[in-house]
């Protein structure tokens, strides 16, 4: 009995002591983050897209101060921010048009990127206008580029951030799942919701492979958009909005305060 209780308190000591310096070294990351500059990259789910005030100078590419990016930049007050994320990218517009302000003082980047590549607005689009047999036959399609050809485009974007920006930490964040299956909901169907869903899955699952290949961290942020779904009764990301279809199946404000910056905050 004796050694079960003095086993006991030394595996609280242990805990305890790895919980503090699991604390330590969150904080030494923020800290180094907040010592250098960051960068923010990536698509609509990274500027910022449907969480409404726009910066105007950023036009087209709709980059808002409700987004992740923004917000993290204003809690933590890095040396320097650069926000090139934008609307519509694929990874050859990150490639082309987005790496410029990384360097060695980069400390921290995060970046959203491949739903574009895998044709998301089409899947969506054919999805919300045509049957269920078509809904999955174009999922089917992007899933199909997610396994062959995405991987390599995903290679040659991280790649280029690692030989631009050498001590960075890099955060490549996820995509949520959009729907709340098994509720009484008007629109998609069952089986097109869980389709979808199980793409946004299969999307994110080769993109953290590939994060993790090239050492850098993915943040999932499936657990803070649960119960915050579209169908959910507290959603977090847009339905169809035929007014601003742009900003279809999108992050709210909420979702970008309360789904994506707490991913970014706590592995950052």
């Amino acid at each position: 009995m004796r050694r079960s209780r003095f086993a006991a308190y030394v595996s609280s000591l242990l805990l305890a002591a790895g919980a503090a310096l699991t604390g330590a070294a969150s904080a030494q990351a923020s800290q180094l983050a907040a010592t250098g500059g960051y960068v923010a990259l990536g698509d609509s789910y990274s500027s910022g897209v449907g969480a409404g005030s726009y910066i105007s100078s950023s036009g087209d590419c709709d980059r808002s101060t409700n987004a992740y990016p923004y917000l993290w930049n204003a809690a933590h007050a890095p040396s320097s921010f650069a926000f090139t994320a934008c609307s519509g990218a694929r990874t050859d517009d990150v490639l082309a048009n987005q790496l410029g302000p990384l360097s060695s003082a980069t400390a921290l980047v995060s970046i959203s990127i491949g739903g574009n590549d895998a044709g998301f607005s089409d899947v969506m689009t054919t999805c919300v206008l045509q049957s269920d047999s078509d809904c999955i036959s174009r999922i089917n399609t992007a899933r199909a580029y997610v396994d062959s050809t995405l991987p390599g485009k995903l290679d040659s974007v991280y790649s280029a951030i690692r030989a631009k920006a050498p001590s960075a930490h890099v955060v490549v964040l996820g995509y949520p799942r959009f729907y709340k299956l098994g509720t009484s909901c008007v629109g998609l169907s069952e089986i097109k919701r869980s389709a979808i869903n199980g793409a946004a899955d299969h999307l994110d699952a080769a993109i953290a492979k590939a994060a993790a290949n090239h050492g850098f961290t993915f943040g999932d942020v499936g657990s803070t958009f649960t119960g915050h779904e579209i169908c959910s009764g507290s959603s977090w990301l847009h339905s169809v909005n035929w007014l601003n279809i742009g900003e279809s199946y999108h992050p709210t404000a909420a979702g970008q305060s309360g789904g994506y910056l707490p991913v970014l905050t706590n592995v950052a």
